[in-house]
């Protein structure tokens, strides 16, 4: 996301508000769900009293399917016993029952016992499906608004792009990011939270919000100490993270990296057309207490840029992270020809794909 295209980003942030309040008000109340599903199996149950020969009992199977959608744990299970009952009724005013029948009966009892299992299992949450959904739709709203790029000065071009394994809407890589009050210093954390895809997406839903909190609220020196104190209280058995820290004057272009276990920046240096690796000392998050972070600082001159990335991004199974790091640095050089805008994401599709998280930061200075 880039300082030149943030226009468009109300826009878009406004039609994203608009749908997450049409779905809060879609599943606030399962009432109006309810009435509607018991008068559809009371006509169902009523035709099949009718016209038994021409309705099944297994037509009862819709709206338990529809209940399971859209009823809370509480209704649910007592509108999967009525419409069960409904069957028995069905039952006994069957003039012939057969093998046939009897597989039918069998068949619906045992969807709505299925039924009635996963409404249990739903009771720790306490919400219905597209309830539970909206829920994680919103935190990972939440998540992403983390790593918006706030408006810039128009000399600095932005543009941070997150991939997940397997394609998933969670990931354990994110990005976060934070303007100073004054507007004259720029703060970007990219972080890899320990595991992949699903399995490390809550974690990194948790850490967005506590790592943006920090960020905002501290200097630039205290910060990955700080998040490093707050991962070893979580006393998680996976709990570690890695993350690289830059803080970037925006009217000089000083820049400050500080990293914890994490792939070393790379700074595209405009004059040469070539690149060097910001390596620093650090370890992990989560792992050490009362620990240090080795400081890089430099300058980003006009055409210069920065890319900081997660080890999905240079890392797999058949090539060490050196080779990765030199083939991402040759990418990024690229971008002298081509331009750097939306490089990031052309840069990361151009990567070999691994199933693994991947994030990748892009900094120019026009």
């Amino acid at each position: 996301m880039s300082s030149s295209s943030t226009s468009g980003n109300g826009a878009v942030r406004t039609l994203r508000d608009w749908r997450r309040q049409f779905r809060r008000r879609l599943v606030d109340s399962d009432g109006p769900a309810a009435l509607v599903l018991v008068t559809m199996t009371v006509v169902l149950t009523a035709a099949g009293v009718l016209w038994p020969m021409s309705w099944p009992q297994m037509v009862l199977i819709l709206p338990m399917l529809l209940g399971s959608l859209w009823l809370g744990p509480r209704k649910l299970p007592w509108f999967v016993v009525f419409a069960l009952l409904g069957v028995c009724v069905m039952v006994a005013t069957q003039p012939i029952v057969n093998t046939r029948t009897i597989v039918r009966i069998v068949v619906t009892f045992a969807v709505g016992l299925i039924i009635l299992l996963t409404s249990f299992r739903r009771s720790r949450l306490g919400v219905s499906g597209p309830r539970g959904e909206s829920m994680l739709v919103d935190l990972r709203d939440r998540i992403s608004r983390q790593g918006e790029i706030p408006k810039l000065p128009q000399q600095w071009y932005v543009q941070a792009v997150t991939r997940s394994a397997g394609g998933t809407s969670f990931a354990g890589d994110f990005v976060v990011a934070s303007k100073s009050p004054d507007g004259m210093s720029f703060d970007v954390v990219v972080v890899d939270v320990s595991g992949k895809g699903v399995e490390a997406g809550t974690r990194a839903l948790l850490l967005s919000g506590a790592f943006g909190g920090l960020l905002t609220a501290l200097p630039a020196e205290d910060f990955l100490p700080a998040a490093n104190t707050y991962l070893l209280r979580q006393e998680w058995v996976e709990g570690f993270a890695t993350a690289i820290h830059l803080h970037l004057d925006l009217s000089s272009g000083d820049f400050e990296l500080r990293k914890a276990g994490h792939p070393p920046a790379v700074w595209l240096h405009a004059g040469s057309g070539k690149w060097s690796v910001l390596d620093s000392d650090g370890p992990v998050l989560g792992l050490i207490p009362d620990t240090t972070f080795e400081l890089i600082t430099g300058t980003l001159g006009t055409g210069d840029g920065l890319l900081l990335y997660t080890d999905g991004l240079v890392e797999t199974p058949t090539r060490d992270i050196a080779s990765g790091i030199d083939k991402l640095a040759g990418e990024g050089a690229r971008l002298f020809q081509v331009g750097f805008d939306g490089g990031a994401r052309g840069v990361i599709d151009r990567l070999e794909s691994t199933n693994d998280d991947r994030a990748l930061l892009l900094v120019h200075r026009r």
